[in-house]
């Protein structure tokens, strides 16, 4: 399937930073995502978060397969990992979303990032930036939606969503850290 993203439109963006009580020497953001146990993701986020995986693409790059509910869509995330290291995971995905009025997609970009701070905790950010493809401008037409609806619906969805998972895997990154059981 060939998607055309319309980079040139922005349907959400959200950035949401966290501290944690670890020096940013012992965090190491990719081991953790790509070692992420079900049952962990799902407390990251309940109840939105309902199953992760990890395989890899045909050309061998590591996928963080993600399935979650943000508002009223189910969605399907396919992380392809750009940059996967251990202060830094650049992950872009073009995902299906399960509406109830059909299915469409959208490309989502994640960004994973830590910083260390002076007082030797570290500070994650959990950043998630979200384009529409041609199929789903076409999906929201078909439906009486305008973009500026969907990106103002999807903004208030997908921020909410950040806001509440972003310190909740920040505390996990940093039990992985320090070696504790997830």
């Amino acid at each position: 399937m060939t998607d055309i993203i319309r980079s040139d439109l922005i349907l959400s963006r959200s950035a949401f930073s966290h501290i944690i009580d670890v020096p940013i020497e012992q965090v190491d953001i990719g081991k953790w995502l790509f070692g992420l146990r079900e049952a962990e993701y799902q407390r990251c986020a309940p109840p939105d978060h309902i199953s992760c995986g990890t395989t890899s693409t045909d050309d061998g790059r590591p996928m963080s397969i993600n399935v979650e509910q943000i508002g009223s869509g189910l969605v399907v995330q396919h992380y392809v990992g750009e940059v996967v290291g251990k202060q830094r995971c650049l992950m872009v995905s073009t995902s299906d979303v399960f509406t109830p009025a059909g299915r469409t997609r959208v490309q989502v970009i994640w960004e994973l990032s830590a910083k260390g701070l002076n007082d030797g905790r570290t500070e994650y950010t959990n950043s998630v930036v979200s384009h529409p493809t041609e199929e789903f401008l076409a999906f929201i037409a078909s439906h009486g939606v305008s973009f500026e609806q969907a990106s103002h619906d999807r903004q208030a969805a997908s921020g909410d969503h950040n806001s509440r998972e972003t310190p909740l895997f920040a505390e996990s990154i940093a039990r992985a850290a320090l070696g504790q059981r997830q």
